[in-house]
Parts: structure tokens; sequence; C-alpha cells
């Protein structure tokens, strides 16, 4: 087999790999209960999609359509103001010069160095003290800020935004801000892109901060909302398929939001890798 061939089949079974899971999940969802526990995954009888798509909106009041939109507010939201602001800080590191300026972005790269659930229990103290627990700020301020995110920026736009541009516009009297609203942040559209899907991604899994900061169930996202399902399907059997197929319905923004940017997530991730 020639190398080329070799290649080919390791991507194959990569793809295989990936996909399974995912057809497995497609196809879990048509299926009823007494399925699930059986062997009839694969099989085209008990089709069931319609009645769990039902019993999914209709359980326990319709909590899941309450998730299902509280994830879209923390992720959609919060992603697009939090690319804002570290696009706006990655920009400032690269373009400007002022004092100490590397030694903080030593701490931004010590901050993505840090996992964010070693944060929870301090967010959640924070919170306390301020009253903001069990609110929907107290999940939602803190993903604003992404250390990640301000370093890839940063990255993003030197590769984006040459410095000849903001001289030109300095020289026609434009001043800093209206320079970077009008010239720099639309240079950087793709760059914004990319922090933005990058964010939207890591708000939409997140679990952890919402678990220690919740305790209504009409403000869990969907991540938190499928686990508490999840966890009483071991003495509520008829959760099982609602889990499933509550699974299937929370991957689709994602799908759908790197479907529709791809091309402008591509473009900025080579920003800078050709001159």
């Amino acid at each position: 087999m020639t190398s080329r061939g070799i290649a080919n089949a390791v991507v194959l079974i990569a793809a295989l790999y990936t996909m399974l899971p995912a057809l497995w999940l497609l196809l879990a969802s048509t299926k009823n209960a007494d399925a699930l526990f059986g062997s009839d995954i694969f099989s085209l009888g008990d089709f069931s999609f319609g009645r769990n798509l039902s019993d999914l909106f209709s359980m326990d009041g319709g909590l899941y359509g309450e998730w299902y939109v509280n994830s879209l507010l923390y992720a959609v939201v919060g992603a697009l103001v939090g690319s804002l602001i570290s696009v706006a800080a990655g920009y400032a590191f690269d373009k400007y010069e002022f004092r100490h300026k590397e030694k903080f972005f030593g701490l931004v790269l010590t901050g993505v160095m840090v996992p964010p659930t070693v944060l929870a229990l301090p967010l959640y103290l924070v919170a306390s003290e301020i009253g903001m627990v069990n609110t929907f700020w107290a999940v939602f301020i803190p993903v604003l800020f992404n250390p990640f995110g301000v370093y890839l920026a940063r990255l993003l736009s030197s590769g984006y935004v040459p410095n000849e541009v903001l001289e030109a516009s300095r020289v026609d009297g434009a001043g800093e801000l209206q320079t970077y609203v009008r010239v720099s942040l639309r240079m950087l559209g793709p760059g914004f892109v990319t922090v933005f899907l990058f964010q939207l991604t890591a708000i939409w899994n997140n679990f952890f901060l919402p678990m220690v900061m919740l305790s209504d169930q009409h403000l869990y996202p969907l991540s938190l909302g499928l686990y508490t399902w999840n966890s009483a399907a071991t003495v509520s059997p008829e959760y099982y398929p609602l889990v499933v197929i509550g699974s299937l319905l929370a991957v689709v923004p994602l799908i759908l939001a790197f479907v529709l940017l791809q091309r402008y997530w591509k473009s900025g991730l080579t920003a800078g890798s050709v001159k």
C-alpha cells in the first residue's frame, strides 16, 4: 500500500470513529425506552421520533424549552459580547505600547493555562458576597472574559491589520476609536468570527460553573438540565429517550454556526500564515 493509501485509510478510520457516536445518537433518538434498553438501535422498527420530540418539550412543564433559550442567551449573546471584549483587548496588546504591556500579557497567558473548573469556587464566593448566586448574571458575566480569546485576537490582529493602514487613517484625521471601529474591526472580521466560534463552543458546553452557581432549574443551560434528567433516569427510565433526543437537538446550533460561518473561521485560522 502506498503512503497516500495509508494516509487515506487513517483519515477514513478517524472519520468513522468520529461519526459513529453521532450516528448512534441520531438513530437512538428515534427509539422508545424499550428499544434503547434492547439491541434494536440499528433496526428500522419502533420509530418514535415524533413522540419523543413531543414528550421532550412537554416533560416537567416544558423545562427543556426554557433550558434551550437559556443556553442560547448564555452562549450566543455571551460569545458575541465576549468576542468584542477579547478582540478589543487583543488589538490593544498588538497595536499600542503602554507600561508593563508584556507583563500584563503574561498574566493573560497565565489565565489561559488555568482550567475553568479551578475558578468556579472563587467565582461562587465572589458572587455570593454580592448576592448574585442563582441568577442569570452569575453564569453570564464570568463567560464574557476569555484569556484565550485575547491571546488569539492578538495573533489575528498582527496578521490582519497592517500598521501602515492605521497610520494612513491617523493621517486622514481619524481618532483611535474611529480607526478601530471603521477600519480595524472590519479587517478583523474573520478573526472575530474565529474567536466567536471558540467562545460559543466553550460557553455552550459549559457545565461546572452553572452547576456551582445555579439551583433554580428554570435558569439551567442545556448541559446542566440534561445532566439532571440523566441522573433522574436511574429511577425514572422514561427520561432516557428524552435525554438522547435532547442531546441530539443540543448540538444543532453548534453545527449550524460552524457551517454558516465556515468561510470566515477558516480564513481566520490561517491569518498571518502567508506574508
